[in-house]
């Protein structure tokens, strides 16, 4: 049963809080994002709970409330982070539901590690939901925790969303407890996936392995599971205010005067992981420079790369593949004092990437595969003027609706080059054409933000959920 004192109508679960503490006297600050600040809303309206992990190890603070919202920490131990979150959770499922880009590696000790750290969560989230609440529980962290929930405490209406792609059947296979993965994400009432490909591959697994009924959902123990497609966006307003301040044209004025005053900026944003495709990117445009096809007189780059996962070998391996380009680039394109490319292997927050994004005439978004990627519509909705180019991968989730972005097939070389190429040449060139698509890109960003992503899942779940 749930504790009485706890009134919550919405149970958020992740498996972070939505807070870091700010310094050693035990204050805390709500982190950063636009998805932690509509779910943090959602929480506020409905006075609700999030379940989660502080983030440091053997961190059990208690129960406590910050900016309106109840939290309940979970802790996790060394051994946790080691076997449930670098292990299991981002050495197993992260390469594998990325198309196995970089092979998974398959530990028992880190399943059983991983069995054990979703049952907590399981069972704190039944200690403190009330009777009949709405419970909304987060990404390949998780996945055997709603059924875990279901079992402890059937009252509940619980939902489960897959912020990263859902693999086809023939790399989902490869895992020995599949069977269990499924089952637990399967014990929600309704499954929400970035795009239309992952709600397939899941009724497709289902229908195989656990010999279910596909009928608008997934049919199992005489329960309708809905999977459906909720894509996951940005906060489109704090973008906009941020866009349109005063100070953010001076630094635009300043960064692009230090950069050169370049005919035409290229940008990256990304986190350093392999699934980005940030080496591809750089050969690429090694490639279009070597040709003359790109005047390194005329065009930057500038690359940020976010630190990720630091110490772990294939995390290690990809930064210095990177450092390697970039020095490669400027050494031979480069110019004293005049670098092509500008790496920056640091965090910014979203007023210093909003300047990046207002000077960039091309964003280049080109993983290998992403679940969504929020820097393509981030950058969209810096556009106030309404230029921009967005080249995007075919294989992030913002393709399925970003459709007037210029995609490309990041493994197709030729065709990445080609389209770089044609970017950079429509900043002076077709201007009508790049202003029709932005036009377009803004209007669907606009028109599907963060908050609609929120409500609509909410709403989904919320309604009625037919029993077989």
């Amino acid at each position: 049963m749930s504790d009485t004192n706890t009134r919550s109508s919405l149970v958020i679960v992740a498996n972070r809080l939505p807070v870091t503490r700010a310094s050693s006297d035990d204050r805390w600050e709500t982190s950063p994002g636009g998805v932690v600040s509509a779910l943090s809303s959602a929480l506020v309206r409905r006075d609700g709970t999030w379940v989660g992990w502080t983030g440091t190890i053997d961190d059990d603070p208690g129960s406590f409330t910050h900016d309106g919202m109840h939290l309940e920490p979970v802790a996790l131990s060394d051994v946790d982070v080691e076997y449930f979150y670098e292990g299991m959770s981002n050495a197993t499922l992260w390469p594998l539901f990325h198309d196995a880009i970089r092979p998974p590696i398959i530990d028992e000790r880190w399943w059983l590690n991983y069995v054990d750290v979703n049952r907590r969560f399981a069972e704190r989230t039944a200690r403190v939901a009330p009777p009949g609440a709405t419970t909304w529980i987060h990404d390949y962290q998780l996945m055997l925790t709603p059924a875990m929930l279901r079992e402890l405490r059937p009252d509940l209406r619980i939902g489960f969303f897959l912020h990263i792609p859902f693999p086809p059947i023939e790399l989902f296979d490869r895992l020995p407890w599949k069977v269990d993965l499924l089952e637990g994400m399967l014990g929600a009432d309704l499954i929400g996936m970035q795009r239309q490909g992952g709600v397939e591959n899941v009724l497709t697994a289902s229908e195989r392995h656990l010999d279910a009924t596909i009928d608008d959902g997934v049919v199992l123990g005489g329960r309708r599971i809905r999977v459906e497609t909720h894509p996951v966006s940005i906060d489109v307003d704090a973008v906009l205010e941020l866009a349109d301040r005063p100070k953010i044209e001076r630094d635009m004025a300043a960064l692009r005067s230090r950069l050169g005053d370049p005919d035409v900026v290229l940008l990256g944003v990304d986190r350093l992981d392999y699934t980005k495709g940030i080496d591809a990117r750089l050969e690429s445009l090694y490639d279009l420079l070597d040709s003359g096809r790109l005047d390194p007189e005329s065009t930057v780059f500038v690359q940020v790369a976010v630190p990720s996962r630091e110490g772990v070998e294939e995390y290690t391996e990809i930064r210095e593949s990177i450092r390697r380009l970039v020095g490669s680039i400027n050494g031979r394109f480069g110019r004293l004092g005049a670098p092509v490319v500008h790496y920056l292997e640091q965090s910014l927050d979203l007023a210093q990437l909003v300047v990046l994004y207002r000077i960039a005439d091309v964003m280049l978004v080109t993983p290998w595969r992403d679940g969504m990627n929020l820097v393509a519509k981030e950058y969209i909705a810096s556009r106030l003027d309404g230029s921009g180019t967005l080249v995007l991968s075919e294989f992030a989730g913002a393709a399925e609706a970003l459709t007037e972005a210029l995609l490309v097939n990041p493994y197709d070389t030729i065709a990445l080059r080609d389209v770089i190429v044609k970017a950079a040449a429509m900043t002076d060139g077709d201007r009508a054409e790049v202003r029709r698509r932005m036009a377009a890109l803004r209007n669907e960003v606009r028109t599907h933000d963060v908050h609609a992503w929120v409500n609509g899942f909410l709403e989904s779940l919320d309604a009625e959920t037919t029993h077989e």
